[in-house]
C-alpha cells in the first residue's frame, strides 16, 4: 500500500522525532512493567506457598455434633468443596501404632481421608486396609511404603483390645501433616468408634453389649477442603449456617494475603491510569506536532491523488510503527531490569520463584492496551491530516 510505504520512508528520514516518541514510551512503560512484574512475581510466590500447604484450605468442625447422612450428602454438590469426609468423635481418634512384630509403640492421631484428599500426593489411592502415615511417625517407627502396621486401641475396661492390621500406602512429606498421624479411610475410623461404643465386632473376635446391625449411621464432624483460597471464607460461613456448628480454618491468614493482592492491584491500577494519561497526552502532542510539521509533505501526497481518508492513515501508520519500536525496547529493558532486580533482591522467595513475572496473556493484554492508547492518540493527528487543504498549505509554504 502506497501510504504505508510513504509513512515508513518519511519516518526513517526523520528518525530523531521517531526516537523522541519512542523514548517517551520507554520512559513510562519500563517502570510500570517492572512494578507489575514484581507484584506478580512476589504475590504469585506467596500464593503458591500458601497453596502448597493444603492446611490453608482446610475447614474442620469444632466439638462434637450429630449429623445424619442427608446433612452431608447435600454438601457434596457444593462447587466450592474440593474434598470432604466425615469425622468421628474427638475422643476416639487416637490409637497406639506399632510396626508389625516391632516393640516400639507410639500414640498417633487417626485422620479420615479418601480419594482426592489434598493432603495425599496426587493420584494416591488408599484401599480399605491401607493407610498414609506422617513423616514424624514414619521416622520414629522406621516405616516405609509397604510396611505392615498395627493400630491398637487404647480402651480400658474392655476384655479384648481392637487390633487393626494395615499396610502403609504412602509416607507423607513433612509439610503435609505435622506430628504423629495416620490417615485412613473413614470406614476404619467408624469401626474404631463402634468398638469404643461397646458394639460387637465378630470379625475381630470382640463381643460387646450391643449388636453392630443396630448401629445407626451418625457423624460427629466433617473435614473439608475448599477448592480455592478465594472460596475459603464464604465456604466456612456457609458450612456453619448449614450445620449450625462452629468451624476452624486459617481464614484470617488467607484473607490477609488476598486483601494484600487487591490493594496492590488497586495501587498499580491507579499508577497505570495516571501513567496512561501522561503517555496519551505526550503522544497526542507528539503526533499532532508531526502532522503540523509535515503539512507540506502531506499536501504534496494529496496532490498525487491520494484521498483524504488514506491521507489520514499516514500518522496512524507512523504511530503504529512507533508503538512497535517502543513496546519492543520496553520489554527488552524490562527483562534486563528484572534480571538485575532478581540478583539484588530476589533471594529467599518461596520455592525459588522469580522476582518478576509477566505471563504471555498478560504481556499480550499490555501490548493491546498500549496499541489502543497509541491509536487513540494518533486519531487526533489523523483528524488533523484529513482536514488539510493541499492548495492552501502549498500557498502558505510558498
Amino acid at each position: 500500500m502506497l501510504i504505508v510505504t510513504l509513512a515508513w520512508r518519511d519516518l526513517m528520514r526523520d528518525r530523531f522525532f521517531l526516537w523522541c516518541n519512542v523514548a517517551v514510551m520507554v520512559g513510562i512503560l519500563v517502570p510500570l512493567l517492572v512494578l507489575f512484574g514484581v507484584k506478580n512475581g512476589v504475590y504469585t510466590a506467596l500464593i503458591g506457598e500458601m497453596l502448597a500447604d493444603p492446611a490453608n484450605r482446610q475447614i474442620d468442625t469444632q466439638g462434637n455434633a450429630s449429623f445424619d447422612r442427608g446433612d452431608l450428602v447435600a454438601m457434596r454438590d457444593w462447587p466450592e468443596i474440593a474434598f470432604m469426609t466425615p469425622k468421628v468423635r474427638g475422643q476416639f481418634d487416637y490409637m497406639n501404632v506399632r510396626a508389625k512384630g516391632g516393640r516400639r509403640m507410639r500414640p498417633a492421631l487417626i485422620i479420615p481421608t479418601g480419594s482426592g484428599d489434598p493432603t495425599l500426593p496426587p493420584e494416591t489411592q488408599i484401599d480399605p486396609d491401607q493407610v498414609a502415615v506422617s513423616a514424624q511417625l514414619a521416622a520414629q517407627l522406621d516405616l516405609a511404603t509397604g510396611s505392615q502396621l498395627e493400630l491398637i486401641s487404647q480402651a480400658e475396661g474392655r476384655p479384648k483390645q481392637l487390633v487393626l492390621p494395615v499396610t502403609v500406602a504412602v509416607v507423607l512429606p513433612e509439610t503435609a501433616v505435622s506430628g504423629r498421624a495416620v490417615l485412613t479411610p473413614f470406614a476404619m475410623l467408624d469401626l474404631i468408634e463402634a468398638f469404643y461404643d461397646s458394639y460387637s465386632l465378630p470379625d475381630f473376635g470382640i463381643k460387646g453389649t450391643r449388636d453392630l446391625s443396630e448401629r445407626v449411621d451418625s457423624y460427629e464432624g466433617v473435614r473439608i477442603y475448599a477448592r480455592r483460597l478465594e472460596d475459603l471464607a464464604a465456604l466456612q460461613a456457609r458450612i456453619e449456617r448449614h450445620l449450625s456448628i462452629g468451624t476452624t480454618a486459617r481464614t484470617r491468614d488467607v484473607e490477609s494475603l488476598l486483601g494484600l493482592g487487591r490493594k496492590l492491584n488497586l495501587a498499580l491500577g491507579l499508577t497505570a491510569g495516571l501513567a496512561a494519561l501522561g503517555l496519551g497526552a505526550a503522544l497526542v502532542l507528539g503526533f499532532w506536532s508531526d502532522v503540523s510539521r509535515k503539512k507540506v509533505v502531506l499536501a504534496g501526497i494529496a496532490l498525487l491523488g491520494v484521498p483524504s481518508r488514506q491521507l489520514a492513515l499516514f500518522p496512524v501508520v507512523q504511530a503504529l510503527i512507533t508503538s512497535l519500536f517502543g513496546l519492543t525496547i520496553s520489554f527488552m529493558f524490562y527483562l534486563i531490569a528484572g534480571q538485575i532486580a532478581a540478583e539484588l533482591f530476589g533471594q529467599g522467595l518461596p520455592g525459588e520463584a522469580g522476582l518478576t513475572r509477566i505471563t504471555l496473556p498478560q504481556g499480550l493484554a499490555i501490548c493491546t492496551g498500549v496499541l489502543m492508547l497509541v491509536l487513540g492518540a494518533a486519531g487526533v493527528a489523523a483528524w488533523s491530516a484529513q482536514r488539510l487543504d493541499p492548495a492552501s498549505v502549498l500557498r502558505e509554504g510558498v
